[in-house]
């Protein structure tokens, strides 16, 4: 489980930025400015450590009255989203409820980075777009079977379609953490933190940003 500090927000889109040594490198940029820290979790009360951030403002006409009571008693405004950190207890402490995170506290630029999203839905697709197969051959008589999968089963042992068999059906919209990538640019004043790379998501989608787990101390800070 990685527990390196790290942020959520919204992914704004791609830009590309010009590097000391002049080349230009492609970023991901990730707005942090409405992220606040809503809650903490502890061993004694919870039976383990954790770190709440909520992002964006709730409107009032769609917080139901428990949501509404348990953010009035953390002492802060209704946010739309909400995601626990682990992390370790003396790390927790560090970030008072309803306190605005520090990207400089958290990254530094060249930091390794996990970034994780959910991947743009393409609805029900078929095994050609799906699962990138060849289709059936265009001639020898092939009457409407181009884009099919072929065979999906046996003849009489064990006479039926084996589970997992790939074919169409929901495609995308499921979650994928990208390992290893760079932190190019830290905006600290406009909440903005731009990853070298490409992230997963849409436009606008919620996408997390820790320290790597693969990478020997890239989660700690400099």
């Amino acid at each position: 489980m990685n527990q390196h500090p790290g942020i959520f927000g919204k992914k704004l889109g791609a830009t590309q930025i010009f590097k000391a040594d002049g080349n230009v490198a492609a970023c991901t940029v990730i707005d942090v400015s409405e992220l606040i820290v809503v809650g903490h979790r502890t061993t004694e009360k919870d039976g383990y450590s954790a770190l709440v951030l909520g992002y964006g403002k709730r409107k009032a006409s769609r917080t139901t009255k428990p949501l509404a009571g348990h953010f009035k008693k953390q002492g802060v405004e209704p946010v739309q989203h909400v995601k626990e950190f682990r992390l370790a207890a003396e790390e927790v402490a560090k970030y008072a409820i309803g306190s605005k995170l520090d990207l400089n506290a958290i990254f530094t630029v060249g930091q390794f980075v996990d970034a994780q999203g959910f991947t743009r839905g393409r609805g029900f697709t078929g095994v050609m777009r799906r699962w990138s197969f060849a289709g059936g051959v265009g001639s020898h008589g092939t009457h409407e079977y181009f884009r099919h999968g072929g065979s999906i089963g046996t003849n009489m042992t064990p006479g039926r379609t084996l589970p997992n068999v790939k074919m169409a059906g929901h495609y995308g919209d499921e979650k994928l953490t990208v390992l290893n990538l760079k932190v190019a640019r830290i905006e600290n004043e406009k909440g903005l933190l731009l990853i070298e790379g490409g992230i997963p998501g849409a436009r606008n989608a919620m996408v997390t940003v820790r320290g790597a787990v693969k990478k020997k101390n890239a989660g700690k800070k400099a």
